[in-house]
């Protein structure tokens, strides 16, 4: 099977010394990755700069990606109609810096435009712009293979952390999410369009994930079948 795997997160630029960027180790995309390329998959792994794990990848084909417009030209540069599954696992930006304001004495605001923004400018105003849905592109750019995305959520309760897994199915034509976070609980879900299964930790969910490209079921007790490659 042949198969890509973002991991970790992308960050986005206040200037040039300065960033932000979400909590995210990029060990879970990484010992996926790993564990498809130790059962023979062809397998490139892209991890974000910021990834703070020490897990080695094992495969050849790994890439390093910054910003959510870097990954993004990324996954563009490796579209094909060849790839069996996308295990898209990274924690994108939803937000990227759009302009910087500071509020003069009347109330005003005046736009700051600065390769370093000095702290002698007191207190300033950050606005937010959400960026592209890297996820809503994949089914173009790989219009065969099994899409899988990720959803964490922080609140609310398990049943409304299932309906966003969901949400993102239908949203982006993907074919199954992994949902997991303090809204969750403990472990993960497997979410596709037959229902949800959960999984107790990662070699669950590698298992799961695995039989799931095999028969298109969130059941891996199905018996197994060919690697799914989308019509």
């Amino acid at each position: 099977m042949k198969c890509i795997v973002t991991a970790g997160p992308t960050y986005e630029e206040l200037d040039t010394v300065r960033r932000m960027t979400n909590f995210s180790t990029g060990a879970l995309g990484t010992e996926l990755a790993n564990t498809l390329d130790a059962r023979g998959h062809d397998v490139t792994l892209l991890r974000g700069y910021y990834a703070t794990c020490a897990i080695a990848p094992a495969m050849r084909r790994f890439q390093i990606f910054t910003t959510t417009a870097d990954l993004n030209r990324r996954l563009e540069a490796l579209a094909s109609s060849e790839v069996h599954a996308v295990f898209h696992a990274a924690a994108v930006s939803d937000f990227a810096f759009a302009r910087i304001w500071k509020r003069a004495a009347d109330g005003s605001l005046k736009e700051i435009r600065s390769g370093k923004i000095s702290t002698e400018e007191g207190a300033v105003l950050a606005e937010l712009a959400p960026t592209p849905k890297i996820i809503a592109r994949l089914r173009g750019w790989f219009p065969k293979a099994l899409l899988v995305g990720w959803k964490y959520e922080v609140e609310g309760a398990r049943a409304a952390a299932l309906a966003q897994g969901h949400r993102q199915m239908e949203e982006n034509r993907t074919d199954a999410c992994v949902v997991n976070g303090p809204a969750y609980g403990t472990g993960f879900a497997l979410v596709a369009a037959d229902g949800s299964r959960h999984t107790s930790g990662k070699p669950a969910l590698f298992k799961a994930l695995l039989r799931f490209c095999k028969t298109g079921s969130s059941n891996w007790r199905k018996k197994p079948g060919k690697f799914l490659n989308r019509p």
